[in-house]
């Protein structure tokens, strides 16, 4: 693991609390942390939830599963992540935000501590110039669901330097986790090429050229997709594709990348996907 045994994670939704639990699963000690207690609630109970049903499809015995949760601490402020040797943010994916994280992990963190990032989009370089060890930056993508989901694309920011590469890239596949090294611009790879596509199935349902069904359906069946673009969406979350576009958007400065006026409609009436409820699909509690 080249050093690192204990890594904190910030942030308890969705994508912190799967990083978590594949962290813990792992063999690291792990220390989850989000200032909302209800957040750090669910994102501990999902946790739970996961890895019993691991153990109830047999893909997991019932004493790993005992020894993982053992593993996971969770806590309500950053400084419970002052020993850790790499922590991984997963805040909401805005720059600001996610550069008042940074600032204060640097002040709270030791020296040898590696800082990374869970964005799907934001420029690394932009989030290690709000530390003072830009070598030690880095950012870490995970695919949701994170348990199942094999990809972690790493991204090196401008100053990241190889030997942060190299633990990031062991800790990875200490995971059981394939790192795919890619440059540090918009998007990156994943979603420069997703969301484009997600955004023209929104345009497509927008226009009436198909209803949402019949559009999921030809992207399953036609290019064999295992699910269709909007349920995809809804997955995803829409105030998350949202953000990326805007950040492709200014990024590039090229209009190709202008968020849908539906989707940004469907946001500002909390319609969000899989996670409020109720997206371009209707779901149950």
């Amino acid at each position: 693991m080249s050093g690192i045994r204990k890594i904190g994670v910030v942030g308890a939704g969705t994508m912190g609390h799967g990083i978590a639990q594949v962290a813990a699963q792992s063999g690291f000690q792990v220390t989850l942390v989000d200032a909302v207690p209800a957040a750090l609630e669910r994102g501990r109970a999902g946790i739970e939830k996961s890895l019993a049903k691991l153990v109830e499809k047999q893909k997991l015995a019932a004493t790993a599963r005992e020894e993982a949760l053992s593993r996971l601490a969770t806590a309500g402020d950053l400084g419970a992540l002052a020993a850790c040797d790499l922590v991984v943010e997963a805040v909401s994916e805005r720059l600001e935000v996610k550069q008042t994280v940074f600032r204060e992990l640097d002040r709270i963190c030791p020296a040898h501590t590696i800082l990374s990032s869970n964005t799907s989009s934001i420029s690394i370089t932009k989030l290690a110039a709000a530390t003072q060890r830009s070598a030690q930056v880095i950012g870490m993508h995970f695919m949701n669901p994170v348990p199942l989901m094999q990809l972690v694309e790493i991204i090196r920011g401008l100053q990241t330097d190889q030997a942060t590469y190299d633990a990031v890239e062991a800790a990875t596949r200490a995971m059981g986790k394939t790192p795919v090294e890619v440059h540090d611009a918009p998007g990156f790879v994943s979603n420069r090429v997703l969301m484009p596509m997600i955004n023209e199935a929104i345009f497509c349902l927008y226009e009436g050229v198909g209803a949402a069904a019949a559009i999921d359906q030809v992207m399953k069946l036609g290019m064999n997709h295992p699910m269709g673009p909007l349920a995809l969406a809804d997955l995803i979350g829409l105030d998350v594709c949202l953000d990326i576009l805007r950040v492709l958007q200014d990024g590039f400065g090229d209009s190709k990348y202008r968020p849908c006026p539906l989707l940004v409609k469907m946001v500002d009436s909390g319609r969000l996907g899989r996670k409020s409820g109720r997206g371009f699909y209707e779901y149950g509690s």
